[in-house]
């Protein structure tokens, strides 16, 4: 006796559940895409704000007590706390002496910070001994200022500002954003190594650089 046969029916995907499928992944993609597109432009606002900030703080410092930030011969009196800068040069000329990046307590590149600080004008520890002391940017470089033309070329200004870290993308956009778009001319300029700059062709995105910046 002969066993009846019975066809078996394998059930694929349609055209339609592809297509919604392919719908979806896109979806997803692009929300990452969105997401992490939102998440670089904050990046760069953010850093933008630290050159735009240290202004503010200069000035704000300068109307409160007639004296430069870090300059100041009579920070100890003007600010509770308050330490007054022996090196590298002559306190009360009116120039920020000392390397932006500078990690001498006695500085006045150092002290900078103090002073604003205490001053109420920015956030931030004010113990020079403070392991969180040194600003940081938002990539986590070192942020700072100094009176001395740091890159060659860098349009001639009284302060600079100067920033570690930032990567080639967001040194471009920074570059467009608050300068000319070149990053070997005019008041924005970064590089691998002080003082030569690197022109934006030759901008690696995933590079970090140094960028500084005339105030």
């Amino acid at each position: 006796m002969s066993r009846p046969s019975f066809k078996r029916h394998q059930s694929g995907f349609t055209l339609i559940e592809i297509a919604i499928v392919l719908v979806i992944i896109g979806l997803l993609l692009g929300g990452i895409l969105k997401g992490q597109e939102l998440i670089n432009s904050a990046r760069v606002k953010n850093l933008a704000a630290d050159f735009r900030n240290v202004p503010v703080f200069i000035y704000g410092y300068q109307d409160k007590f007639r004296a430069l930030p870090g300059d100041d011969p009579a920070a100890s009196t003007h600010l509770t706390g308050g330490t007054n800068a022996t090196t590298p040069g002559t306190p009360g000329n009116g120039v920020i002496e000392g390397s932006w990046n500078s990690t001498t307590p006695t500085d006045e590149s150092f002290l900078f910070w103090q002073h604003v600080r205490l001053a109420g004008l920015a956030p931030g520890p004010t113990s020079v001994g403070a392991a969180d002391y040194q600003p940081r940017n938002a990539s986590g470089g070192v942020l700072g200022v100094q009176s001395a033309a740091p890159f060659t070329g860098i349009t001639a200004s009284t302060y600079y500002v100067c920033s570690t870290g930032i990567l080639g993308k967001f040194v471009k956009q920074l570059d467009t954003q608050l300068d000319n778009g070149d990053t070997a001319s005019g008041a924005m300029m970064a590089g691998t190594s002080l003082p030569t700059a690197i022109a934006t062709a030759s901008i690696n995105d995933s590079t970090p650089y140094t960028v500084c910046m005339g105030i």
